[in-house]
């Protein structure tokens, strides 16, 4: 099943992203699913005010408790106590 498959547009989900002026910093950060506004039929993600292609690429999580421990099991942040949405 494709990833655009899993999904519907107006659903929130969570996603680790980098800070772009900062590699070594990243967090889990809200998304929403919505359509593509340049690519009819396609998903994307709105975050940041800009929209991400939902790709097979991206790990995207259904809740913030999932999108956390993946975030601690790839960074190993003892300090890091949730998301900024």
């Amino acid at each position: 099943m494709a990833i655009y498959e899993s999904y519907q547009p107006g659903q929130i989900v969570y996603v680790i992203i980098r800070n772009p002026h900062a590699q070594d910093v990243a967090n889990v950060q809200q998304a929403a699913v919505v359509q593509h506004p340049e690519m009819p039929g396609q998903l994307a993600l709105f975050l940041y005010e800009t929209y991400y292609p939902l790709t097979d690429e991206l790990a995207v999580y259904l809740t913030a408790s999932e999108a956390e421990s993946a975030y601690y099991e790839a960074f190993g942040f003892s300090e890091y106590e949730g998301y900024y949405g």
